[in-house]
């Protein structure tokens, strides 16, 4: 393992209180200690450490296996991690992979940092490859390194658009996240309703009345969730069902078009021989022997009703 001193000046391990007082051109937080690009030598790494400030770090090339807090990250070109004071972490490069990196370190000094508001338990903040966020890292980095007050206040105005940008995108795939979970539980309260009442005159109406949603919207999410539209699904139940009472009742084609939803048969037998391309009894002639069919049809032809 290489010495971690290779990537970082002993800055980044002192605590808040040990810097702000040799940082002249931040007359206020944040206090950037640390705003660099490092490309890790071959076979550098970083193990259990931890730091008394706060880190970014963004990955501009190769990958890296990235523990936190007991958390194992994967992390790729794009990716940005967050981790706080005092949490132990490693940067783990792999084998024959480059690893090329920008690293910030800041503190707040006395001032409270929002940082379970903005970013809970996260470290993980997205991925920002080829967007606006990764320009505003890269110029950070060079704003850093020039004199000057005003260069300083706007590294510290970009690091503040930095961390805004990532609890912004953070909160909406949560947010997203969220509203997924919720649709995806009405959706399978729809596909249950159609299930228990398939032989009832389920009509869209029904459905948007339990969900609490469009008719478009259902159609389309319910296509994406099970890949069917509503209606779709409910025939291919009644059918699965018509199929399920042919083989194990004595019922007439008839009965079983009234059992699955159907008042009239022929309406019934069009949609099978159409949905399946065979009647409903030579579904039945295909799968059961000789002496079971001869049984079979003169149980229905004592019913006073033959199969069409």
């Amino acid at each position: 393992m290489i010495d971690e001193d290779i990537e970082r000046p002993d800055a980044d391990r002192q605590s808040p209180g040990d810097t702000t007082s040799d940082l002249p051109d931040f007359p206020y937080p944040p206090y950037i200690t640390l705003a660099h690009m490092f490309d890790a030598p071959k076979g550098w790494s970083i193990r259990n450490r931890t730091m008394g400030q706060y880190v970014l770090q963004y990955v501009v090339e190769g990958r890296a296996d990235y523990p936190v807090g007991g958390h194992a990250y994967p992390t790729v070109k794009g990716d940005l991690l967050f981790h706080r004071p005092g949490e132990p972490h490693s940067i783990l490069t792999l084998e024959g992979e480059p690893y090329v990196c920008l690293s910030f370190v800041f503190h707040f000094g006395e001032s409270e940092f929002p940082v379970r508001r903005l970013f809970g338990d996260a470290h993980l903040l997205g991925n920002y490859a080829g967007t606006e966020l990764e320009k505003k890292l890269n110029r950070l980095v060079h704003l850093y390194r020039q004199p000057g007050l005003s260069s300083q206040l706007q590294a510290q105005g970009l690091l503040l658009e930095v961390l805004g940008e990532a609890a912004a995108g953070l909160n909406t795939t949560r947010d997203d996240s969220a509203v997924e979970a919720r649709t995806k539980a009405k959706l399978l309260l729809l596909q249950n309703y159609i299930r228990e009442h398939f032989a009832e005159n389920v009509q869209h109406g029904d459905l948007e009345r339990i969900a609490g949603l469009s008719r478009n919207y259902i159609i389309v999410q319910f296509r994406r969730q099970f890949g069917l539209t509503p209606m779709q699904y409910l025939t291919w139940v009644r059918i699965q069902k018509a199929r399920e009472l042919a083989l194990q009742t004595n019922l007439s084609v008839s009965e079983i078009a009234g059992q699955v939803g159907y008042a009239d048969v022929h309406t019934f037998g069009k949609m099978f021989k159409k949905k399946t391309g065979t009647s409903l009894s030579q579904f039945c002639s295909a799968l059961v022997s000789p002496t079971d069919r001869d049984i079979l049809d003169e149980s229905r032809r004592g019913k006073g009703s033959g199969r069409r």
